[in-house]
């Protein structure tokens, strides 16, 4: 039996389904009918090639996942019949419920490309064991990574998904303060807890432009120190910090072409960030050589110190219409997937190398 990265990210991807599928969470209002009625009402005459696409295509990581699991376990048999099992209860249950929203339809074609999505990411699962490429990925990893790594290898391929959620300063995740502070007092408002809540005396500054190019250049350090705490060769290291960088620049450019427009897709990258980047990959380069124990621990320096900078800003207005744009125009589907790992990834990653680092696996 194998541990294996896929069975967490198997649960990560079907959370973040549960959300972007129940998104907003308001208004729930019962109908007067059983929730599973749209199992039986005629097919809509009205669907577009993108609904189709990612009906499909949003449940075939989760098939693929649920297969690879499976597979990597011990249950080669009924592998890829588990995985489609599990992504078709998991999409029943969603169409189900949003029956009860006022803002979401069920549809039993949904529910037909969900399934077939997750029945094509198992059976392309099952044909990558069978061709042996997850063998050879296993051996891949055994000379690459040392023995206990399934946690940072999680967190680093979840990394560029979660810079796809649009970040008030490029690389910047985990800046929540401000709206935490706003959700917060909305939930306590005209109750008598809201004067528990404390009130900041200095309203947020914006980051001075130095500030900003500390931000950029830890957002870049980051994760290739996170590689740093799992790999021993510094050739390896440098491989890591070289595909971090570019899947790092890669989706942040994907995620303000989304944003304001392919032509854009690269104004994010202003002399201050470009300076930032550099200065990142240089310092990223010279810590190759740094013990794992010790990039562990750097990697919680850099997180404490990026998190404190960043939640000590406030994001522009400007930039407030962006989120809106994400949260309640065409990228409602996505925005639960891309947010809360946006939101969420630096603590998670703080929780677990504070784990390691305090472990007896944290070796040299």
């Amino acid at each position: 039996m194998h541990k294996t990265a896929a069975w967490p990210l198997a649960l990560i991807y079907a959370a973040l389904i549960i959300y972007a599928s129940l998104y907003p969470f308001d208004d729930w209002r019962a109908v007067g009918i059983a929730p599973w009625t749209f199992l039986v009402v005629p097919l809509p005459k009205y669907w577009t090639g993108f609904d189709v696409a990612a009906n499909l295509l949003g449940y075939g990581p989760l098939g693929f996942l649920l297969a690879l699991s499976a597979l990597r376990t011990g249950s080669r048999g009924p592998a890829v019949l588990l995985a489609t099992l599990g992504g078709a209860l998991l999409s029943l249950g969603m169409e189900s419920l949003q029956t009860y929203l006022p803002l979401r339809v069920a549809s039993n074609v949904d529910f037909a490309l969900n399934t077939a999505g997750a029945l094509l990411g198992a059976l392309t699962a099952f044909a990558l064991e069978k061709m042996g490429v997850i063998d050879r990925w296993s051996r891949f990893r055994a000379r690459w990574f040392v023995a206990d790594s399934r946690g940072a290898l999680v967190l680093l391929a979840l990394w560029p998904v979660a810079l796809m959620f649009p970040a008030s300063v490029p690389l910047g995740l985990g800046q929540v303060l401000e709206r935490s502070e706003e959700a917060l007092a909305e939930w306590l408002a005209d109750t008598p807890f809201l004067e528990w809540v404390p009130i900041r005396e200095v309203e947020l500054q914006p980051l001075l432009p130095g500030v900003e190019l500390l931000c950029v250049m830890l957002g870049v350090l980051i994760p290739c120190l996170l590689g740093y705490s799992i790999i021993r060769s510094p050739g390896r290291r440098l491989a890591l910090a070289v595909a971090a960088l570019a899947a790092g620049l890669g989706a942040s450019a994907l995620s303000a072409a989304l944003s304001y427009g392919p032509g854009h897709a690269w104004a994010w990258l202003t002399l201050p960030v470009q300076v930032g980047v550099g200065a990142g990959f240089v310092l990223a380069l010279l810590l190759l050589p740094v013990p794992r124990r010790a990039s562990a621990a750097l990697v919680l320096v850099a997180l404490v110190l990026h998190l404190s900078l960043l939640n000590n800003a406030p994001t522009s207005a400007y930039f407030a219409q962006t989120l809106q744009t994400w949260e309640q125009g065409r990228f409602i589907r996505f925005n639960g997937l891309a947010q809360w790992l946006g939101w969420l990834w630096p603590y998670a990653t703080l929780v677990y190398v504070l784990l390691r680092v305090s472990g007896r696996d944290a070796q040299t």
